[in-house]
């Protein structure tokens, strides 16, 4: 389903959280991330903040990437409540990402 691993999200999600010393590398790990990936990406953001519903996200994966005019880490770091709203799709999707976080957090100790 997704085309981006829930493990990325959650990096993205915690970097995204921590304001101006995470930004240039949530936009550095976001423009690393291959076409697919982004559209995937901007996707969940969008189930998460109520653009689009759970069972339309392979719309919203096509959506995005039929309009992406902006480079994708600019418009996801410029949409307010970025983190919330990734994590927000993941759970719409059904994704559990408890176990990501975890590893995530064991890894940043």
């Amino acid at each position: 389903m997704l085309a981006i691993s829930p493990r990325k999200i959650v990096h993205i999600i915690y970097l995204a959280r921590e304001g101006t010393t995470g930004a240039a590398q949530v936009h550095a790990f976001i423009d690393g991330l291959n076409e697919d990936e982004q559209a995937s990406l901007t996707a969940v953001a969008w189930v998460g903040r109520g653009a689009f519903e759970p069972e339309d996200y392979d719309e919203a994966v096509a959506t995005a990437m039929a309009e992406a005019t902006t480079p994708t880490a600019d418009y996801l770091l410029g949409m307010p409540h970025v983190a919330e709203h990734l994590e927000n799709g993941l759970e719409a999707l059904g994704v559990d990402i408890t176990g990501e976080e975890e590893d995530f957090l064991k890894q940043g100790s």
